[in-house]
């Protein structure tokens, strides 16, 4: 494969060549657009931790990896008399151009604030046009993205509209409801129909937290992505401290454990502050 050609080029030769069904790949070439989709779900999660973690190294792998990706699913719709990879560009091209016009046009917009009103306009206008018969306000919004997501996108939509608390305070009350509600559903005596009653509690509990984090300006996803990192590495600092003494988590208690955890939270607050 010549390196003559310019990379997205050659990139595309590849992947053409890994799907031959008599030279590729035999893995690449029996995959589909439902096979293939975890692995770009996955690849988009690995540019965010890449990001995170502010890796600018790994970030330019990850990106490769989210390209390819990109690649694949627009080899299989070539091979498929779709469209091709060039017609996802030329598309793509397209609608930023049109979403800017204040940039390619002669519309002036004030700041970013008024940008993504203006923004978040041209994508309704663009959804009403694809929903076709469906008009609601939430219409489009992918099922398959993550729970947490999705909640705040739906939530987003309807505040649109009008259907919002408009402040964070009075959304953390809404919190305290479900958490008593929850806690109602807990005392009661245990079995299928209660534990179904228990998960919708603790559904409307998710959904009232994720209504906080969007109030307050926060990301919910985000948020619990960085709260789940501080917790393992916390608890590997436990592991560790356990390890110097010869033991394992399972031959520690709760106590000796949660000891070791304000230990390594305190730590992390001194380094933060000094």
């Amino acid at each position: 494969m010549t390196h003559a050609l310019p990379p997205i080029e050659r990139l595309k030769q590849v992947m053409a060549r890994l799907r031959d069904k008599t030279a590729g790949c035999p893995w690449d070439v029996e995959q589909n657009f439902a096979s293939i989709a975890p692995y770009t779900i996955e690849e988009a999660y690995e540019v965010a931790d890449a990001i995170e973690r502010d890796d600018m190294e790994s970030l330019r792998e990850e990106l490769g990896d989210l390209l390819f990706q990109v690649v694949f699913h627009a080899r299989m719709a070539e091979e498929q008399g779709l469209f091709d990879f060039n017609a996802v560009a030329d598309d793509l091209a397209t609608k930023m151009i049109r979403r800017h016009p204040h940039v390619f046009g002669s519309a002036e917009i004030r700041d970013a604030g008024a940008q993504t009103e203006a923004w978040e306009a041209h994508k309704a206008k663009e959804r009403q046009e694809k929903s076709g018969d469906d008009s609601s306000a939430l219409a489009n919004v992918p099922v398959g993205l993550p729970a947490l997501t999705r909640a705040q996108k739906i939530q987003k939509r309807a505040s649109r509209v009008g259907f919002d608390w408009g402040a964070a305070a009075p959304a953390l009350d809404k919190v305290a409801e479900e958490v008593t509600e929850l806690r109602a559903e807990l005392a009661s005596p245990a079995g299928k129909a209660q534990q179904e009653k228990i998960d919708e509690e603790l559904g409307d509990l998710l959904f009232a937290v994720v209504n906080v984090a969007r109030l307050a300006g926060a990301d919910a996803e985000t948020a619990l992505r960085r709260a789940t990192s501080k917790f393992e590495r916390r608890f590997r600092h436990v592991e560790d401290m356990l390890a110097a003494r010869g033991k394992k988590p399972e031959q520690s208690t709760l106590e000796e454990m949660d000891a070791l955890w304000d230990e390594a939270k305190k730590a992390e607050h001194q380094a933060a502050g000094g």
